[in-house]
């Protein structure tokens, strides 16, 4: 019970948005703070109303506790793993069989004037949505919904295909998690890119091995598909949607597919569709370099709250280089190699809350701690305390390798290391080498529309001026995709806004109750 908020509050990285093909092979994560229950019996027929159970155990696993005056329902259901008209879809891969999709179902006893259900993905790819209305079902002292929106919907979260309980993608072992998120993030030898190369290699022919040429049936069009599946589930004529990060590209995938079964959608931390995986991972080596910077202004101005100032840069950049050649060990023998060190750095970089955690645990690795960056690192990578991981990144490699068309050369890999060194020098070589994930990945592509919702209703868009991850100039990109997006500002720190604060919470409820749409131009203050 008294780990409840600690808890809650580092699922805030559930919101992350880097994309698996940029940082490593890494993506959004979910921290995996306790095992996934099954949540849901018997999965109804591809269109057949579902059979919901109590299921209070999900919440008991993943919290300790039901949030008061919420009861959990769960249920799953069969989607086609192909949803291809025509002769594609009886004769092409997967023809004939289906996912099943896991659902989680929060409602509150104070429930009153319902208008429907709020459908939720927390982004990722690969993060889970039951997991998400879980946390969410929590309430505003955790970082949940506030009390009007829980009072009106019931917060249904759902585990896309191939993520969680959801039919899950599991093609990479641990140890190779273990070695991807522990190599240097800048590899600048030959010999070191090099082995970097056969380790990304060595996973995608895992993959492929395993899931050969269904391996695009995990793309994003078709998880869009199955949220169509989902609102019919649960018994509404239109949907009603948060979306998060990678989430707001499945929301405006959705839009584009069904315009006139959109009630309201909120896309927070915005994705702009129209970026090659080149153009994407560069944005983001500039988001988290801003973000950094962000954060050692900070330092240098708190001083006392910050062991590392006033130079936060100079230690940090110190603290991987030591790492590179003498890495502390931890009590577990474990070595807080350069990887792990940057991952702790990333994670860190996504909640503003998180800057004082980064500072004390580069400043504990000087003295020869490294148990807090182990703690920050593993957060990001979904790693228990026995090395465990979730499906969380095999999952996000199967998605957005998916979804990727463009598919650089090593050679041209190689080249953006050197130049992206030059203009983000903690984050662009980690982007740059980030983009073997899925040059080396097996498998057929199936990438998502990228255009238009005409006839959709305004469709909210929510974007951090300081976001890492999806950085804010994406913002306006997708809402100009869409022809209907509303662009809503938070000039906040951290990945995604609601519901941050009073006006970000005040302007987002009132647009997915009463529908009413912010005025154009409305920026939130940072509190």
């Amino acid at each position: 019970m008294t780990r409840t908020p600690d808890r809650i509050r580092r699922f805030r990285l559930t919101l992350a948005g880097l994309a698996a093909a940029a940082l490593l092979g890494a993506g959004c994560t979910l921290p995996a703070i306790a095992p996934r229950t099954d949540a849901g019996g018997e999965a109804a027929a591809p269109g057949a109303a579902p059979t919901w159970r109590a299921c209070p155990e999900v919440a008991e696993e993943l919290v300790g506790r039901s949030a008061p005056n919420m009861r959990y329902e769960c249920a799953r259901i069969k989607v086609p793993r192909n949803w291809g008209t025509g002769a594609g879809a009886a004769t092409g891969p997967g023809a004939g069989q289906t996912f099943e999709i896991a659902l989680l179902r929060a409602r509150s006893t104070k429930q009153r004037d319902r208008i429907g259900s709020l459908v939720l993905n927390p982004g990722g790819p690969g993060g889970s949505g039951v997991d998400t209305a879980v946390y969410l079902s929590f309430g505003p002292a955790f970082g949940g919904l506030p009390a009007s929106v829980t009072d009106r919907f019931d917060i249904v979260g759902f585990d896309p295909r191939g993520v969680s309980r959801s039919s899950p993608v599991e093609c990479i072992p641990d140890e190779d998690l273990d070695a991807s998120f522990g190599y240097d993030p800048d590899p600048a030898s030959q010999a070191s890119f090099d082995g970097f190369v056969a380790l990304s290699q060595r996973i995608g022919r895992g993959c492929g091995a395993r899931y050969g040429d269904q391996l695009p049936l995990y793309g994003s069009e078709q998880a869009a598909r199955d949220m169509d599946a989902v609102r019919a589930a649960v018994g509404d004529d239109k949907l009603t949607y948060l979306g998060y990060s990678y989430g707001t590209l499945l929301g405006a995938t959705y839009a584009q597919l069904y315009p006139q079964r959109v009630r309201a959608l909120v896309l927070d931390g915005a994705v702009d569709p129209r970026q090659g995986l080149i153009a994407g991972s560069e944005s983001q080596a500039k988001g988290f370099e801003r973000a950094f910077g962000n954060f050692t202004t900070w330092c240098a101005a708190n001083a006392g709250r910050c062991p590392i100032a006033p130079d936060a840069r100079a230690a940090v950049t110190s603290a991987i280089d030591k790492a590179r050649v003498s890495p502390v060990r931890g009590d577990d023998g474990r070595e807080a190699t350069a990887g792990w060190v940057f991952y702790a750095i990333i994670s860190s970089l996504y909640t503003e809350s998180g800057w004082q955690e980064l500072a004390g645990a580069v400043d504990r690795l000087a003295g020869g701690d490294p148990e807090d960056v182990f703690r920050l690192a593993d957060a990001y990578a979904d790693r228990d305390s026995d090395g465990r991981y979730s499906n969380m990144f095999d999952a996000n490699l199967a998605v957005n390798c998916a979804d990727e068309e463009e598919k650089p050369t090593r050679e041209r890999i190689r080249q953006l290391q050197s130049q992206w060194r030059a203009k983000y020098p903690l984050f662009g070589p980690a982007l740059a080498v980030g983009l073997l994930s899925c040059a080396e990945w097996p498998g057929g592509r199936d990438p998502y529309p990228t255009g238009r919702a005409d006839g959709a209703p305004p469709i909210l868009v929510v974007g951090t001026t300081g976001d890492p991850a999806t950085p804010y100039e994406q913002t306006g990109a997708l809402a100009r995709m869409l022809g209907v997006g509303r662009v809503l500002t938070w000039e906040g720190e951290g990945h995604t806004a609601y519901p941050q604060t009073s006006c970000i919470t005040a302007a987002v409820d009132a647009y997915l109750i009463d529908l009413t749409v912010p005025r154009e131009g409305l920026r939130c203050p940072a509190r």
